[in-house]
């Protein structure tokens, strides 16, 4: 029954998002339902239409609808959205989440406290430019800001990351970015449980910063221990990326369930007790909590921590059969609490991998049961980590197009470990919080992380294993999943009908790749893209593409990202020219020598380097119909062009502010 509410309640939150439903409309719907509903428990007959499960389904909908809405702050009277964003305010803004800075700017998710001293409600990303000098903000500071709030950039080139869109699904649609020097922060702000947790664990990462750990081995540390992943070194990231070791460094499913079976194994004395199983139960949710505190119960450890709460009552009644349920009670439970959840690939890869692991690895298991005891462990270690690999299969093609062939060996030779190695090192910061930690446990905690790194960098080395740059999209995602599925029940039970299931599942995906390559082949495109300091466009020519740029060693991932999503063989650079016809068009590039065409009503003009050239005589002199400045340019020049182009009724397309230019053929 929970799968059921679970799946309508996703629905509900689905149709809320996408179609922007006000929480009003559900909720009164709800209210109207439920005495129906009650009715029609009392007169529902066992044969006949079942129009009790069709109004609980609704209500369930509706719910979904409901909490989406008012999570998103859509029709409330008090949301920041109905006040007037033009006009600079005082706004009061309280810091919820601390993000990952970046080059330029310390990020944080803020929760709108109130607007010229008038109660609001909301989100804002806030950024602050980087100062060396000054201390960053800490969950739970409060301070007030006169700004305007702006709204979130889109993606200027294209197929590159929508972070507006990444924000839209966390509730974010606005930001502001100002200077240090710019906000008041406010003494003694109330202090939440979060905020707490957050400053405790900032004491125990100084804590260890104190102690003779190297710094990648440290940076290993606080990821595996306590989520956070701001100091590890990028060679050390992309490492266990490429091993598809990932997933260690962020706590997680994985991290919490090892803690919650190794709490499972060393409490089982206290079960000869009297009412010694819900002892432990309850010993053993209230440590699981204590480690989200400690590693400062930030989303990804709250969440994972609430669906193993779950896990250990399932463990608790005994009743495999219950697995199911109960993993997607604790699904229902936290969608409810926080909907937009759902969208983050966290929450879904980690739901997809304990789901694939409780229906996948019996069968596995019932396949193969070898008698060598270590053999055995092999398997299961090994049937452990294929079940969750096909699980979350699907999502990291889609979100990450790549696929390291060797995880199982990575997984073998760390996590069967990984409870011992977390452990231990959950041992190490509660020594070091007591100043009572010997230099003999540091160098040997240091060492097994090091070894570990080790490891990781040897599997991470062997390149031809790492299938990358993999084009898959969300009807892929789809049909992949029903692959996956059934393969599993046939390969439980071979059946003609499960047996074309999957031979049908196989062609369509194979029929819709066949159709992609076709369509692929039928296109040509040219594109002008934005990049800082150069000049890139795009020409594409069915599965080749042409990288014409002024200078090729500062292209960033905008080609990577283009010839994944349009599934391009050949890439190939060539310098930028003055000259180019698109179509029966013709496209005139101006750089700094300041060269102008001779021909005058030139449809395409692309001002790149700055060039010095006063663009009023010659939007007069030639009368080009559309005018565009690249990233190239100086601001402070773009500014003046645009005002030109305003005032001559010309249109003008800047790429850092209109984002990438598809030209037409």
């Amino acid at each position: 029954m929970s799968i059921k509410l679970t799946l309508w309640v996703i629905l509900g939150i689905i149709i809320g998002f996408y179609f922007d439903v006000a929480p009003l409309l559900p909720l009164l719907s709800i209210l109207v339902l439920l005495p129906i509903l009650y009715w029609a428990g009392k007169k529902q007959r066992r044969t006949g239409f079942p129009y009790f499960e069709v109004l609980a389904s609704i209500i369930t909908t509706c719910l979904g609808i409901f909490v989406v809405g008012v999570s998103l702050g859509k029709g409330m009277p008090s949301h920041y959205s109905n006040l007037d964003l033009d006009q600079k305010k005082v706004w009061h803004l309280k810091v919820n989440e601390v993000l990952k800075p970046n080059t330029f700017s310390h990020r944080y998710v803020t929760k709108i406290i109130a607007a010229d001293k008038e109660q609001a409600s909301g989100k804002l990303l806030f950024s602050l430019s980087v100062d060396s000098m000054v201390k960053q903000l800490q969950v739970d500071d409060e301070f007030l800001v006169y700004d305007k709030p702006e709204g979130i950039r889109p993606p200027l080139n294209p197929h590159q990351f929508d972070y507006k869109n990444y924000l839209a699904k966390q509730g974010i649609q606005h930001q502001i970015r100002t200077k240090y020097t710019a906000i008041v922060k406010k003494e003694h702000a109330p202090k939440t449980l979060f905020g707490v947790a957050s400053n405790f664990r900032e004491h125990i990462i100084s804590t260890l910063e104190e102690k003779n750990f190297g710094a990648d081995e440290l940076g290993v540390i606080q990821a595996l221990l306590l989520g956070k992943r701001d100091d590890i070194s990028e060679s050390t990231y992309n490492n266990y990326k490429k091993a598809g070791a990932v997933h260690i460094l962020a706590v997680s499913g994985l991290h919490v369930g090892i803690i919650l079976f190794l709490l499972e194994f060393i409490l089982v004395p206290l079960e000869r007790l009297p009412k010694g199983k819900t002892i432990k139960l309850i010993l053993v949710v209230l440590l699981l909590w204590s480690y989200a505190f400690i590693a400062g119960l930030s989303p990804s450890i709250v969440r994972a921590v609430t669906m193993f709460s779950f896990v250990a009552y399932a463990l608790y009644l005994n009743r495999p059969t219950n697995s199911f349920n109960i993993i997607a009670l604790s699904m229902l439970f936290i969608l409810l609490a926080k909907p937009l959840f759902l969208f983050q690939a966290g929450f879904q890869m980690s739901y997809a991998a304990v789901f694939a692991i409780v229906w996948i690895y019996p069968k596995l298991q019932q396949f193969w049961f070898p008698e060598s005891i270590i053999i055995r462990k092999t398997w299961q270690l090994l049937s452990v980590s294929v079940a969750a690999q096909l699980g979350v299969l699907p999502i990291s093609l889609f979100y990450f197009h790549q696929f390291p062939a060797l995880f199982f060996i990575s997984n073998l030779l760390i996590v069967p470990f990984l409870g011992l190695i977390l452990g231990f090192g959950i041992l190490i910061i509660l020594l070091a919080l007591i100043d009572y930690l010997p230099q003999f446990m540091v160098d040997g905690f240091n060492g097994v992380i090091q070894l570990m790194n080790s490891v990781i960098g040897w599997v991470a080395q062997q390149e031809g294993f790492i299938i990358k740059n993999i084009p898959f999209d969300a009807v892929q995602l789809l049909l992949g999943y029903f692959i996956i599925i059934a393969l599993v029940i046939f390969l439980s039970k071979p059946k003609w009908k499960t047996a074309l299931m999957l031979l049908g599942g196989i062609i369509v995906l194979q029929s819709l790749g066949i159709w992609n390559q076709f369509q692929v082949h039928q296109k040509e495109t040219v594109i002008l893209a934005h990049r800082s300091r150069n000049t890139v466009l795009l020409h594409q020519l069915g599965d080749s593409l042409s990288i014409i740029t002024s200078d090729s060693s500062n292209i960033g991932s905008i080609a990577d990202n283009y010839s994944v999503a349009e599934r391009i063989q050949k890439i190939d650079t060539s310098k930028l020219k003055n000259s180019y016809h698109l179509g029966d068009k013709k496209l005139f590039v101006v750089d700094s020598l300041g060269i102008l065409p001779l021909e005058e009503n030139l449809d395409y003009l692309l001002l790149t380097q700055s060039p010095k050239i006063n663009l009023e005589r010659v939007l007069d002199s030639i009368r080009p119909k559309t005018i565009f400045a690249d990233g190239s340019n100086y601001p402070s020049l773009v500014n003046k062009w645009k005002a030109t182009c305003s005032q001559k009724e010309i249109p003008f397309h800047h790429t850092g502010e209109k984002g990438f230019y598809v030209f037409e053929l």
